[in-house]
């Protein structure tokens, strides 16, 4: 049996729906963004770290998510409500209430992902920090590629109605790489 660390490097997967999350859109998104000091991604679909190990998303020219890091189990992200929003022009989004956050991690994640989704996300045209907004498993996803702890992530987020469907489709392609459910103790010890 494989220990949580080598699991999560060889094929894992994890429901971190828990973990704080939050979303900012508008003109002054940038602006908001940069006052609470994050790093801001230069175009749509690119995705930056924080020293703390929050991610960063920019969806949009206007659209911006800030997934929680697992180092703090997301404790970071509570403080941006206590932030006041611009004047005008910004305004929040409860990204939280509406979408699920899986994330599959390990070696074969190209492998993995092209058995569920039609998009090619090897490491040559889906580098690190690269975001793709396509489906997989026939419903809508955004996927984040990024790395913990040195381990390759693919952080995947979708509508919550469709969370456990889409796990059950991510196990089932994970069984050929050996990949099984973990938890975040495996990606923050």
């Amino acid at each position: 049996m494989l220990s949580d660390r080598k699991q999560a490097e060889r094929a894992g997967l994890l429901d971190l729906s828990v973990l704080s999350r939050r979303g900012f859109r508008g003109t002054k998104a940038v602006m908001h963004l940069e006052a609470l000091q994050l790093p801001v991604p230069i175009k749509p679909n690119l995705a930056s770290t924080t020293e703390n190990g929050e991610l960063v998303l920019r969806l949009s020219q206007k659209e911006f998510w800030v997934l929680g890091s697992l180092q703090d189990k997301g404790a970071s992200i509570d403080t941006l409500d206590q932030c006041t929003l611009p004047a005008d022009n910004c305004y929040s989004l409860f990204c939280q209430d509406s979408h699920a956050w899986l994330m599959l991690t390990g070696a074969h994640l190209p492998e993995i992902m092209a058995k569920v989704c039609g998009v090619d996300l090897r490491e040559h045209g889906f580098p690190q920090g690269a975001i793709a907004q396509t489906s997989a498993a026939r419903i809508n996803v955004i996927v984040i590629h990024h790395q913990l702890k040195g381990i390759p992530c693919f952080s995947i987020l979708c509508d919550s109605a469709a969370a456990e469907y889409l796990w059950d489709c991510l196990m089932d392609a994970m069984g050929e790489f050996g990949g099984k459910a973990i938890g975040i103790s495996a990606l923050v010890e």
